[in-house]
């Protein structure tokens, strides 16, 4: 077996190196600032994140003692204590001092050394003079806060209407989109790759709008589509698919801390968590405008419209509400405070690209925003209803509030009730009945003993069912207390320690026209909401339109895609940028028509040739001569598996947790101290095989099967917020691709799918064919075909060889890629 398996990777690796030769060139053949940018991102990023960003990030809104390390001007200029590195001079650099615990003043982390495995790759780094491709405006160290100098800063400014410049090769663009591109490429005097092959181009936009390959019939499809609009066929069909919503939302839901737990502590359910995810994929699949997709999220409560409206609009403010909130935290002023700087601080980030939360204890130390500015926005927070105390000890909750029902919802729900209370009718009778047969039979008979012994399992139900009792649908939302005012500063974040009350409002540095006046009587949150949504915002449009470009081709064009403040990159194509702003605010903020529109540019058509003149020129492919291979994340590897697999089953939503099943639930006592808690001890009918999106996102804890590969693959823990993700490349994703019990059953699934057609076997040759299409969504190669057939006919155990064939396949590198 195991020799089988040998010979069956070196088979693989023969084949791939046919067709991904692209992707494994640059890394072996780049002169040495580009092996310095690699080993920065491959070695020294994830360690600076893991370790550092906690403490030292606009992300986290904490940067302790002055000192940012997610920008290369951060540790340039340093902080209290002077620059944190001297390129090339380990000895002379603080943070190696600091990290080897050589000063006992100074040691970082705190908590403890960090592995020595560690220690030597920052030495490394270090030594090698300390790459790092991460670029930023200068940085001008200031006393107070200057609007009109903050203002200067290109994120701050205006969104332009840039002209399309003039290219030389007229023939290349598709798009004003491409435009922009080819110009800075001809400055340089640089080609774009050229175009890919129709199977390559299939794959990736099939992969990019649903997180899904293509199926065999799909691209026989397209491949004989010979007219003009087959490749805007193609993408209105993605576009037009729920896999699209499905796979967009959990874009956005990396930007929310959303999981189906509500805290870390007891395991607390988020019983009505599923209706704000199935929000967001009704949200993409409709096409909602931006501005209005911003403005429920803010402030959606205090919006009117139709039943149906009305309860989209409510649910969706459970953006503000779905983090990780500590609700076993006894001090409840803290807790209080804390939210509203969640809230802050999420809006800050996904909305506007900024740290709004390291104003809190201070002027922020970068950017033009003030302390004040900070609790003129937290104000309108502190208006907002969103915890309150529950009945179980020390313990809070977050608010929910009923949704409008249409009169079917309120027919199928009176239904469900007649239907649930017919069934706790029936238990309850039977358990009396139960009693009294055994109450009538000698104690020590084994007769009574069985009838008593279903006492337990009846007694569970019976709970469970008077506990979870029918209601009218209800979601986490927010709501205005009931008496809204301005907030006090809170010295050093300490709530119990007050300074000047701030009236409510909003970054001066960014409002070019008077916001609407906050009413006494509400929290400010509508106003809040369309300051941000505005067209003169010059934020939101740029953060938004640079996060999908950054979806579609790896990197955004600003490539600090969750910060556009003074310490965050500058933009590789800022006319491009300001062009894709403007012109999304002008389709109506539709976000699927900008998706649309760079799909089908030329650009997004390009291959992945690897070309030694630009690499010479621009190493980090800023200039977007190729579209560089990107690997797939955990979520739509898994789906990728299913649906390969043949396995892969629909739906329509609701809830990740099956509450329904007594065993899932404990502590629905009426006497207890903790509020009731869940257990993953049984899932719906199906839902193991559905998209990753609709299965139980835990906040304590590894992520549970059937989806444990997001512990492994990057996955954006609840716990964190985050406009992209890192991709890592660790050993244990290998060996968890070679062993775990889940790729052996898609493999074993797979295998069978492709043993027979029409419930006939199907000969090895077409069946290879088969195998090659549904796996890397191309034709299989003459080499391939010949090298995988000497294999096969080498085995004894023919079926046992057909799956470890579609083992290594699964495992392999193009499929693990998006190329």
């Amino acid at each position: 077996m195991i020799l089988r398996l040998l010979i069956l990777f070196v088979v693989l690796f023969a084949m791939l190196s046919v067709h991904c030769a692209n992707l494994i060139s640059e890394d072996t053949a780049q002169p040495n600032p580009t092996a310095g940018t690699l080993f920065f991102k491959k070695q020294v990023f994830p360690i600076l994140k893991k370790r550092c960003f906690e403490c030292h990030s606009h992300e986290s809104g904490e940067i302790n003692g002055g000192l940012a390390l997610d920008s290369r001007s951060g540790w340039e200029l340093g902080g209290d204590s002077g620059p944190a590195i001297v390129p090339g001079e380990t000895k002379q650099s603080l943070i190696i001092e600091t990290i080897r615990y050589g000063n006992v003043d100074l040691q970082m982390p705190p908590d403890g050394k960090l592995p020595e495995s560690e220690i030597i790759l920052l030495e490394k780094w270090v030594a090698m003079g300390a790459p790092d491709p991460r670029r930023t405006d200068p940085v001008i160290s200031k006393k107070g806060i200057d609007i009109e100098a903050g203002r200067k800063h290109w994120a701050f400014q205006p969104v332009r209407v840039p002209k399309v410049p003039d290219v030389t090769e007229t023939n290349w663009p598709l798009d004003e989109i491409d435009s922009f591109l080819l110009a800075k490429l001809e400055l340089d005097q640089l080609h774009p790759a050229d175009d890919t092959n129709r199977y390559t181009w299939l794959r990736r936009i099939s992969l990019d709008l649903t997180g899904l390959p293509p199926t065999p019939q799909e691209i026989e499809a397209f491949i004989a589509d010979s007219s003009d609009d087959a490749y805007a066929r193609v993408a209105d069909r993605l576009l037009d698919s729920r896999a699209y919503g499905e796979r967009w939302a959990r874009h956005w839901l990396d930007l929310t801390g959303y999981a189906d737990q509500i805290g870390t502590a007891n395991k607390v359910y988020a019983e009505y968590g599923w209706r704000y995810r199935d929000y967001l994929i009704d949200a993409f699949n409709s096409d909602k405008p931006f501005n209005q997709f911003i403005r429920e999220q803010i402030a959606g409560d205090l919006l009117p419209g139709t039943v149906e409206e009305r309860a989209a609009a409510i649910t969706a403010t459970g953006f503000l509400l779905l983090d990780n909130i500590e609700v076993g935290e006894s001090d409840k002023m803290k807790l209080v405070v804390d939210v509203v700087d969640q809230q802050l601080i999420k809006v800050g980030t996904a909305f506007l690209g900024m740290t709004l939360g390291c104003a809190r204890c201070h002027d922020h130390k970068f950017d033009p925003i003030s302390q004040n500015e900070y609790y003129a926005l937290a104000g309108i927070f502190m208006s907002t209803d969103s915890t309150h105390k529950v009945k179980y000890g020390v313990w809070s909750g977050i608010r929910s509030a009923q949704l409008p029902e249409t009169t079917a919802q309120q027919t199928e729900r009176d239904l469900k009730t007649q239907k649930h209370n017919k069934q706790l009718t029936t238990w309850i009778q039977t358990r009396a009945a139960i009693r009294k047969k055994a109450d009538a039979l000698e104690k020590e008979s084994d007769e009574r003993k069985k009838l008593e012994a279903q006492i337990p399992n009846l007694n569970r139900n019976i709970q469970h069912a008077e506990f979870f009792v029918p209601t009218a649908p209800r979601a986490y939302a927010v709501g205005d207390v009931e008496k809204p005012s301005d907030m006090r500063i809170t010295i050093r974040g300490n709530p119990h320690a007050l300074g000047e009350v701030v009236p409510r409002g909003f970054l001066k540095v960014i409002s070019y026209s008077p916001p609407n006046k906050i009413p006494a009587n509400q929290s400010g949150r509508l106003e809040l909401a369309n300051w941000i949504a505005s067209p003169q915002n010059p934020l939101t449009a740029r953060v938004t339109v640079n996060r999908i470009w950054q979806k579609l081709f790896g990197e955004g064009l600003v490539r600090s895609s969750d910060y556009f403040g003074l310490r965050g990159e500058s933009p590789s194509h800022p006319d491009l940028l300001d062009f894709l702003a403007h012109r999304f605010v002008q389709n109506g903020w539709s976000q699927r028509k900008l998706i649309r529109s760079l799909v089908l540019s030329r650009a997004y058509r390009m291959g992945g040739t690897y070309n030694p003149q630009a690499v010479a020129k621009d190493p980090e492919n800023r200039l977007l001569w190729r579209i560089a291979p990107q690997r797939l994340d955990a979520e739509s590897l898994r789906d990728s598996l299913l649906l390969v697999a043949g396995t892969l089953q629909p739906s329509s939503g609701g809830p990740a947790l099956a509450l329904e099943y007594p065993e899932n639930v404990s502590g629905l006592g009426p006497n207890n101290v903790n509020p009731p808690s869940f257990h993953l001890n049984k899932y719906h009918p199906g839902q193991k095989s559905q998209r990753t999106i609709y299965l139980p996102i835990l906040r304590s804890g590894a992520q549970p099967a059937p989806a444990e590969l997001r512990n492994l693959f990057d996955f954006t823990q609840p716990a964190e917020i985050a406009g992209q993700r890192p991709i890592t490349t660790v050993p244990t994703q290998a060996l968890f691709l070679m062993n775990s019990s889940e790729i052996k059953k898609r493999a074993a699934e797979l295998a069978a799918r492709t043993a027979t057609l029409d419930g006939k076997p199907i000969e090895p040759s077409k069946r290879i064919e088969k195998l090659w299409l549904l796996t890397y969504s191309r034709p299989i190669s003459k080499e391939e075909k010949a090298e995988t057939l000497n294999f096969l006919n080498s085995q004894t155990d023919t079926q046992s060889a057909w799956t470890d064939l579609c083992h290594v396949l699964l495992a392999s590198n193009e499929f693990l890629m998006r190329l």
